[in-house]
């Protein structure tokens, strides 16, 4: 988890990752910021996340990404 606040702190600095529970649904990051999230958590976490993957709730929360980063990893 700690790995993955890194990362995400480094695509926005400006965000509470820890603390904020409506990543998403807020607007807080928007697409573009997603499409960066998925690349680097596919890069630094070999993993391959799918378009199927892609919804609210598997990135509203620092805590949705990271179940879903184990839940492929196990997959894999």
């Amino acid at each position: 988890m700690e790995e993955l606040l890194k990362v995400l702190g480094e695509i926005r600095p400006d965000v509470d990752f820890v603390n904020e529970q409506k990543l998403i649904d807020d607007g807080i990051l928007d697409s573009f910021d997603i499409i960066q999230v998925v690349t680097e958590l596919n890069e630094n976490f070999e993993v391959e996340i799918s378009i199927d993957e892609l919804v609210p709730e598997n990135f509203n929360t620092a805590q949705a990404m990271w179940e879903l980063i184990q839940k492929l990893q196990q997959e894999d």
